[in-house]
């Protein structure tokens, strides 16, 4: 059967995308643990060590505290409470700090900085996976044993406001609460005064034993306008008289109960200085823990400074603090400073707990976990108890006593540290299986598609896919057997829990048929591809194919980047990958455009050179017998003054043009700073985000928005340059509303709202023009006019797209919008027209500059730069779907604007009706390469020091591309079927 190599391009990577998905399942294996594994168990607690005599203290310490208040803020950076900030804008918590009854700490989160994993890391002392990140849109009840678990089974009543993470993570432990959405991060104020308003009543009752709050706004405010916003210190004044309401009632409560009240006071991650978060900078990963309590008494002169702790360190300190069992898959150690203030014994009895609930988590998941150095430790630390029970019991008072007991605590802490150690390195397990299933179907599609260029990029774009003649051989049914003998074997072999093998068996077999399906496609192509070359070394002929310097350095760069993804800092930086491939282009094209205006090429005309492989560039474009994969203009178009080349003017403005896109460029570097090593630099558009320079910000849109219009405005249709036009104009509104930037009558920032209805205003423009190109596209099908008609569908989608970009985009970003829509003209007017590049170099190219206009708008290969906020723009609640497809596409706003400018160019310029579908394989291919490469590379790489805060985040962000990809190619492929109608 033939297909179009668009086609056969699309099946493809939607293929890759499954074997990609399943990949991803076993590298992020989500954890899985029956019911029975999660239940309370019966066993008492571990007794009291004993050498020679029997300990009369079996049971669980009586608990230390009568109520614990847990006031979480989320996204609280260090700094925001020990810093400067917190001295100017906390002074209550300061002063708490400083001099009275606390302890306070610096506790270290683990990536990823997402809310939800954070949370399950508090409340149950565990390390959750990196898979949790997707997870956090849609948090699934909580399956550990936890802090929350434990304390309703003891007959604990909890209370808790804010976050509905919670409530989902949790769905029946509280008997009152009350949860708000926490991804609607338009609201930084409503979201929080729902958590305030039932204090003043629930701090005076007594019917709750654990009151959980947590706070919303301030990572709102982080995700709005970043970290120097003045909306953070107004955040951090009013958390600081939350905390003061609620220290002061818990005093009020303490004279009613004879034992003390604990307020902890958290956050859940911290905020990178772009105002994300979700990696493993030290302003994500480094939050407060403060806790409070009048047990912590302070003596005059007392100070204490923040130590440094693992967030999972705060499960086990509120289990013994609330008289409970530790989580069993907590691997945190006692904050020792809350027990300090009790008797040795008691003391000892603490650290024995939380060591010997170590100790066995450790023997279930370390097979040579004797030969553990914390194993060790824990088993000297155990018998040194013994010895000081024994003596305990017979002697109380003597110095031998408490030496003893002293050097008892330090081996329990030793022990403690180091078994925490090598628990946390434990916690990685992969799914191997499923990883080499999805592995095998990616290097299949790979091998398919590397195999498929000669006859893809031909002169027809078409190929002789067998899609019976596999089916129907023998080898088929013998890989078939082998590959369901494998899975058998695997899946009762296997020791761990695999997802591959959790598959119905109609679902996995239909995945082995088609891996044996693509085996036996490679190896016909490969076979065919051998007996070409074998013709070819028969039969050598005369072959004038050449590569120009520009077609070399798009083969080199694109292998290059894919190899340079094995290396951690490279994945860190890849911007300067992109943007050194980038100018490097720039000045390739500049070189070609000063051979080809002024020198020619072996003495032909200039801009003829690719007709010496016996293709005439005058040939009519429909006589069914081109050979040349070349642009050049519809034949109404071609003059002989076109075919000589540039004239006059034209050539120095073709000259000029790389020139124009390399300065461009260059300034857009300067914009936004992206990366590891220069993240913390401000760079321009910190400076144009300020609340000093908001005026300057405003004169910057607007002219950003004019350009915008001037650009784009030219090929579109009368209504749509008035859609357009209104659309542009309620963006700015729509920025002024949400305070951004300035009206020129509006010199003081009253009256902000959250831009709703501006917004919307804007939408109904965009979903307009997209209904006028959509109507155009189908309206070519029946029309004369076909060719001019499907090419002003395809613009005003474009154009649609555009003003989509215009109204998600930071307003520091906008210069980024028009420097994009200008190189695009530029490139087309004056490079790949005039010098008739072929449509796989064409395609490269846009796709090296979507790449890197992806960098310039300031993402990264880090989760913190993700621009949730895009996604609520319009929306008055939370809405999974259309939020999620709004920050989608603001994430991939470059490459999306690219691949819709190659279509619209390829649709109108092109000479061959092929050209699309080439452009569809090309654009396939250099996509999967990286996405291949990085595979393999990650699961060699699987125990690399930086796998999850440097190599997985890019894995993610390889998916999501990779799916982007799939829509681009399935486009493209319509949009060729549509050329090929007559």
């Amino acid at each position: 059967m033939r297909l179009g190599a668009g086609t056969f391009a699309a099946f493809c990577v939607a293929i890759e995308v499954l074997g990609v998905a399943l990949f991803l399942r076993g590298f992020f294996p989500a954890p899985v643990r029956s019911s029975s594994e999660t239940e309370h168990p019966a066993e008492p607690p571990a007794p009291e060590p004993a050498a020679g005599a029997n300990s009369n203290w079996t049971k669980l310490p009586p608990p230390l505290f009568s109520k614990v208040v847990i006031m979480l803020i989320d996204a609280l950076r260090d700094d925001f409470v020990f810093g400067s900030k917190g001295v100017k804008f906390m002074p209550y918590t300061t002063y708490l700090v400083e001099k009275g009854a606390s302890h306070s700490f610096v506790a270290e989160a683990k990536p990823p900085t997402v809310t939800m994993p954070r949370i399950k890391a508090l409340m149950t002392g565990g390390l959750p996976g990196f898979v949790d990140v997707i997870r956090n849109l849609n948090s699934p009840a909580v399956r550990e044993d936890n802090v929350l678990r434990r304390a309703k089974a003891a007959g604990k009543r909890i209370i808790f406001y804010g976050d509905d993470t919670w409530v989902k993570l949790f769905p029946k432990h509280f008997v009152e609460y009350d949860g708000t959405t926490s991804f609607f991060v338009s609201d930084y104020t409503e979201v929080d005064d729902n958590v305030t308003r039932h204090l003043d009543t629930v701090l005076q009752r007594e019917d709750w034993d654990v009151l959980i709050l947590h706070y919303l706004g301030l990572d709102h405010i982080g995700h709005i306008s970043g970290p120097s916003s003045p909306l953070i210190g107004h955040k951090l004044s009013e958390m600081d008289g939350v905390l003061m309401k609620t220290h002061a009632a818990l005093l009020a409560q303490e004279k009613k109960t004879r034992l003390p009240t604990l307020l902890v006071l958290c956050g859940d991650h911290g905020m990178s200085e772009t105002g994300g978060h979700g990696a493993s900078s030290p302003e994500e990963v480094n939050t407060p823990l403060l806790l409070i309590s009048s047990a912590f008494e302070r003596k005059p002169g007392d100070v204490r400074r923040p130590a440094r702790v693992q967030q999972t360190d705060l499960a086990p300190t509120l289990a013994i603090g609330l008289g409970l069992p530790i989580p069993k898959h907590s691997v945190g150690c006692l904050l020792f400073p809350v027990v300090q203030g009790t008797a040795l014994r008691e003391q000892l009895r603490f650290l024995h707990l939380n060591a010997v609930q170590l100790s066995k988590l450790l023997r279930e998941n370390v097979p040579s976990y004797e030969k553990e150095p914390g194993f060790e430790q824990f088993r000297m630390s155990e018998r040194l108890h013994g010895n000081w029970i024994r003596l305990y019991l017979e002697e109380n008072n003597s110095e031998v006593l408490f030496n003893l007991g002293s050097k008892v605590r330090r081996q329990y802490l030793d022990a403690l540290r180091t078994l925490s150690l090598s628990l946390s390195r434990q916690v990685t397990q992969y799914d191997i299986y499923s990883m080499v299933v999805g592995t095998v179907v990616v290097l299949e599609v790979l091998a398919l598609l590397l195999l498929s260029i000669p006859q893809a990029l031909g002169s027809k774009a078409e190929l002789d896919v067998p899609l019976w003649s596999p089916v129907s051989s023998l080898l088929f049914y013998l890989l078939l057997l082998v590959l369901l003998a494998v899975h058998v074997t695997v899946c009762t072999s296997a020791e761990s829990s695999c997802y591959f093998c959790s598959l119905p068996w109609l679902a996995a077999g239909g995945v082995m048929m088609l891996v044996s399906a693509l085996l036996c496609a490679v190896l016909s192509a490969l076979a065919k591809a051998s007996v070409g070359v074998q013709h070819l070394r028969e039969n050598p002929g005369h072959s004038n194919s050449r590569w120009s310097d520009v077609e070399l350095l798009i083969f080199v760069g694109t292998v290059g980047h894919a190899v340079s993804l094995g290396a951690s800092s490279f994945v860190e930086e890849e911007h300067q990958t992109w943007y050194f491939l980038v100018n490097t282009l720039c000045l390739a094209l500049c070189y070609e455009a000063y051979r080809t205006c002024f020198l020619g090429a072996d003495g032909e005309p200039p801009c003829c050179r690719h007709t010496e492989g016996g293709c005439d560039s005058t040939a009519p474009v429909g006589d069914g017998k081109a050979s040349c994969d070349v642009l050049e203009l519809s034949q109404a178009h071609r003059s002989p003054a076109s075919l000589d080349g540039p004239q006059g003017r034209d050539r120095w403005l073709v000259l000029a043009s790389p020139w124009l896109t390399l300065t461009c460029c260059r300034l857009l570097r300067a914009l936004n700073t992206t990366g590891v090593q220069g993240a913390h630099r401000p760079g321009l558009g910190h400076w144009l985000a300020s609340a000093d320079h908001r005026a300057a910000l405003s004169v910057l849109a607007a002219l950003s928005l004019l350009v915008v219009f001037a650009l784009v405005q030219s090929r579109c249709s009368r209504a749509s340059k008035v859609a357009m036009a209104l659309g542009l104009l309620g963006v700015y509104c729509y920025r002024a509303a949400i305070g951004s930037v300035l009206f020129p009558w509006q010199q003081e920032n009253k009256d902000i709202s959250k831009g709703i209805v501006e917004a919307r205003f804007v939408y109904v423009f965009v979903l307009g023009i997209l209904f006028t190109g959509t109507k155009d596209l189908l309206k070519s099908q029946v029309t004369a006019a076909a060719s001019r008609v499907r090419a002003g569908g395809l613009w005003e989608i474009h154009s649609g797209l555009v003003l989509l970009a215009a109204l998600l985009s930071r307003p520091h970003n906008l210069p980024v919008l028009v420097s994009s829509l200008a190189v695009q003209a530029v490139m087309a007017k004056f490079i790949w027209k005039p010098l008739r590049h072929e449509a796989t170099d064409v395609t490269v190219m846009h796709y090296w500059f979507g790449q890197a206009f992806f960098y310039f708008q300031g993402n990264s290969n880090n989760m913190a730069t993700v621009d949730i906020s895009a996604g609520f723009v319009g929306l008055g609640t939370y809405v999974a779907f259309p939020a999620a497809l709004l920050t989608l596409f603001a994430t991939y706003m470059g490459p999306v604007l690219w691949a819709s400018h190659l279509l619209n160019f390829l649709s109108s310029e092109a000479g061959s009706r092929s050209a699309l579908s080439r452009a569809c394989f090309c654009y396939a291919l250099v996509c999967s390469l990286p996405a291949c490469a990085y595979i393999i590379l990650v699961t060699s790489l699987r125990y690399h020091l930086f796998i999850w805060s440097v190599f997985s985040p890019k894995l993610l962000y390889e998916g999501t591309h990779l799916l982007v990809t799939a829509a681009v190619c399935v486009l493209f492929t319509a949009m060729d079927q549509t050329h090929r109608k007559p």
